[in-house]
């Protein structure tokens, strides 16, 4: 992710991968994490999510 994503963005981000996880979707890191939200937030953290944030601003 860039570091230009604010804290709304990055709120985003993970619930939506959180939700991903809840149903079914592939882990992408190594966790002994079991709530989806925590798994998440790792795998925000160690940059390994396929998200593109598109502000109202850009073309």
């Amino acid at each position: 992710m860039s570091q230009t994503d604010n804290r709304y963005e990055k709120a985003r981000i993970i619930g939506a991968r959180a939700l991903q996880v809840a149903y079914g979707a592939p882990v992408l890191v190594d966790t002994d994490q079991t709530q989806p939200i925590l798994i998440a937030a790792e795998e925000f953290d160690s940059g390994v999510l396929p998200f593109t944030v598109r502000r109202g601003d850009e073309e």
